[in-house]
């Protein structure tokens, strides 16, 4: 946890909890593209699959928004500076609204084009800080077209064609430029701002500029702001219609961080999932997919003072800075109102975020999202792989992850979208549409395994081919492809073989059986062989397999799970890790042909601990040793207890059998009652002494025993006497505890006092 106290130049003193509520995302943005503070050692980590984009951001100064919307406008634009995914973009802010005379100017210079790496964040901040209201005397309309006019001029002059070019257009969505004398006469001069938007929106689509507007204020144009985002290019990063530029209207200072957010992830091709809101002290879940190579966990604190620990899926508490546990972590705006956790290559599952504040400072709420970057990749297959003419054969694209393990999630099958060709000798490209949707081909709904079928023509003479390409929003395309030729006729070897599933721990294997039947009368060697699998995880025995020829025959062929140091993260106990690999049999005998290509499923789990595999077996020890102890104290206790001489009650006896004095024991030293004989030959008495010349303890079988200095004893029953001296011995008298001793049957002659 950490203690930074100090505040940004992004804090809530200027901007307010609109403020604040806007900066969330331009932290979290900007952890994703902060250069990484250096570690103590280089860490080997893949870098995650980035570009640079360069944006301009046009800030609406006009009179229909009010001071508070001008406010988050600022806001949102610093937000945005800070919040690219690269080191190697670009930004430029200028505010807007319309000139009035020939001597004014619709556009207010605030931001000239800075190059996005550490020292550019910083002088952002200041300069957006030169946006302000216009007054009425400087032009208060909304003079789109020039400002539109700015912005593809930045992105268009001196800039790499190659690199997205975004103009964010934060307005109320009202063109006014009814005061503007260079739109003409005033009678004409709106229609004459409509026009000249028109051309502006056609040169900015011609110069590849996508317009994302944000809508502010109380009731923006909804239909204005639509039209500018259709009219700008329309391609984004991806072919797909979350990546294609649209207008977002904000509702409120609390939707701003929110809005921007989805507006800033659509435009990157960045993926955004947003989480819970609550006041700390509180845990705030949020997930991160297994495909994220990059992502943000973006906290909203809304109070400096707040401090946030993060949990990985593992419940392990990760550091902020720095390398743990094959991911690499990074914080931006500990100190501010919001903070973001950058992390490259973060442990898929449900993060947790743990939120505190001290007294007084719990009445805002904390809301927690993540965004994230990732890459797609699938395997193919055919089947058969080699189809006759006029034959029906099915192509499934698997989605795995970057490391090839299994998706779990279904949400994280949103949004993808498979281009398949299929192609070959002697015919026109054929048209392949592969689903997901769990119809026809495809066995199971969402579980990322796309399929489809197709008829290979019937003038179909050589060699197929069937490609794929894997597409979705935030996630780096991955195009696959499988050969094949089309069959003379039947296959003098058939194979079998199920899809291959199991489980197991590193070392373990799986087994599958495949069927073969060899209709030739000489025999013949398969190849087997796993691929898309990473290296060292799965392996596969036999390699070879001599089939021959006559009836059917079953081989047993074997999965072996690799160590657990071939995985590039450490496993987890109770949340398996699946593999996922293609097997494929090939007759060597016969060119090669495939046989069949089926897929490999295997969930690892690590092995348990010694704790944790005898866990119960110890808890048992334990509690016996417990037990086993509990009952030696209270032996012990008992066996002191019943050779404690308290409440004895010693009677001295002369040589006549008179009873001279009774003395009461008390507990003693060590079990032992120490005592003395006072005037042994005048006044006799029993006297307790720490060092006396005689000591008692009770006897476990009953009455007592008498110790003399010198270490001598005398068993000492309660009827029987011991001898003390020549003319004095001892006996036992009434217990007052209550215990059993018998009163010694003597005479009494004397004073019977302290007998009593």
């Amino acid at each position: 946890m950490r203690t930074d106290r100090r505040r940004g130049p992004t804090g809530n003193r200027r901007t307010g909890r609109a403020g604040s509520a806007v900066l969330a995302g331009a932290a979290v943005l900007m952890s994703l593209t902060a250069p990484a503070t250096p570690h103590p050692e280089p860490v080997a980590a893949a870098k995650p699959a980035v570009t640079a984009v360069n944006y301009a951001v046009a800030v609406d100064q006009s009179a229909s928004l009010a001071p508070e919307d001008i406010t988050a406008e600022k806001a949102a634009a610093h937000r945005i500076a800070l919040g690219d995914v690269s080191a190697d973009s670009h930004i430029t802010v200028f505010g807007f609204a319309a000139a009035r005379t020939k001597d004014q100017s619709a556009v207010d210079p605030a931001c000239p084009r800075t190059r996005l790496d550490a020292a550019g964040r910083e002088s952002i901040g200041a300069c957006v800080e030169k946006l302000r209201s216009r007054k009425e005397s400087e032009g208060t309309g909304t003079d789109f077209p020039t400002a539109i006019r700015q912005g593809v001029h930045e992105l268009s002059s001196g800039t790499d064609p190659a690199v997205p070019r975004v103009l964010f257009l934060l307005t109320d969505g009202k063109l006014d430029v009814t005061d503007s004398d260079k739109y003409g006469d005033e009678p004409h001069r709106q229609a004459e701002g409509e026009r000249q938007l028109a051309v502006e929106l056609k040169n900015a689509a011609a110069k590849n500029v996508q317009i994302w507007p944000l809508g502010f204020g109380s009731a923006p144009d909804k239909a204005q702001l639509d039209r500018m985002a259709a009219g700008g290019y329309q391609k984004g990063c991806v072919d797909l219609p979350s990546a294609k530029p649209t207008a977002r209207k904000v509702s409120g200072a609390k939707d701003v961080g929110p809005a921007l957010e989805r507006v800033f992830a659509a435009a990157h091709c960045l993926r955004h999932k947003p989480g819970p809101s609550k006041r700390p002290p509180a845990v705030l879940p949020i997930p991160i997919s297994p495909l994220a190579t990059v992502g943000s966990i973006v906290v909203d604190k809304g109070d400096p003072e707040v401090t946030v620990t993060y949990i990985d899926p593992r419940g392990d508490t990760v550091p902020t800075t720095g390398e743990f546990n094959g991911s690499v972590f990074e914080l931006a705006g500990g100190g501010s109102t919001v903070e973001a956790l950058k992390i490259i290559d973060p442990v898929p599952g449900v993060w947790k975020v743990d939120v505190k504040a001290p007294e007084g400072h719990r009445s805002l709420p904390v809301a927690v999202s993540v965004l994230w970057q990732g890459e797609l990749r699938g395997s193919i297959t055919m089947d058969p792989p080699a189809p006759r003419a006029g034959e029906r054969t099915t192509v499934t694209m698997r989605l795995l992850t970057r490391n090839n393990y299994e998706i779990k999630d279904p949400a994280d099958y949103a949004g993808l979208k498979v281009a398949s060709t299929f192609t070959g000798d002697g015919f026109a490209p054929v048209p392949l549409r592969l689903t997901d949707d769990g119809k026809g081909a495809d066995s199971a709904k969402s579980d990322g395994s796309f399929s489809g079928t197709v008829t290979v023509p019937k003038s179909a003479n050589g060699a197929l081919n069937v490609r794929a390409t894997l597409t979705a929003s935030g996630l780096s395309a991955d195009t696959r492809g499988e050969g094949g030729h089309v069959s003379a006729g039947p296959s003098p070897v058939t194979a079998g073989l199920g899809v291959v599933r199991g489980s197991g721990q590193p070392g373990d294997t799986v087994t599958a059986h495949l069927k073969v039947t060899n209709t030739t009368d000489a025999p013949h060697t398969l190849r087997l062989a796993l691929a898309d699998a990473p290296d060292g995880l799965l392996s596969l025995s036999p390699a070879e397999i001599v089939v021959k020829p006559g009836a059917p025959a079953t081989h047993e062929l074997t999965v072996r799970i690799g160590p657990a140091s071939a995985f590039d993260r450490p496993l987890h106990r109770d949340d398996p890790t699946g593999i996922g690999a293609t097997l494929t049999v090939q007759d060597a005998t016969d060119g090669d042909r495939v046989l069949e290509r089926t897929p490999v499923s295997v969930q690892v789990t690590r092995a348990c601990t010694f704790l944790e595999c005898y866990r119960w077996v110890l808890v048992g020890a334990g509690a016996l040793l417990v037990i086993g102890v509990l009952l030696a104290l209270a032996w012990l206790r008992q066996r002191r207890a019943r050779r404690d001489p308290q409440g004895l009650m010693l009677h001295l006896i002369a040589e006549d059998g008179t009873v001279l004095g009774v003395h009461k024991a008390g507990h003693g030293q060590k079990q032992w009652y120490a005592f003395d004989i006072a005037e042994a030959h005048s006044n006799p008495r029993i006297e307790r002494r720490t060092h006396g010349q005689y000591a008692v303890q009770r006897s476990p079988e009953g009455g007592a025993v008498l110790r003399r200095r010198g270490g001598s004893r005398t068993r000492l029953t309660a009827t029987g006497r011991a001898e003390l001296t020549d003319q004095l011995s001892l006996a036992l008298g009434p217990d007052t505890t209550g215990r059993s001793t018998r009163t010694p049957e003597f005479s009494t002659t004397g004073p019977d006092d302290d007998y009593l």
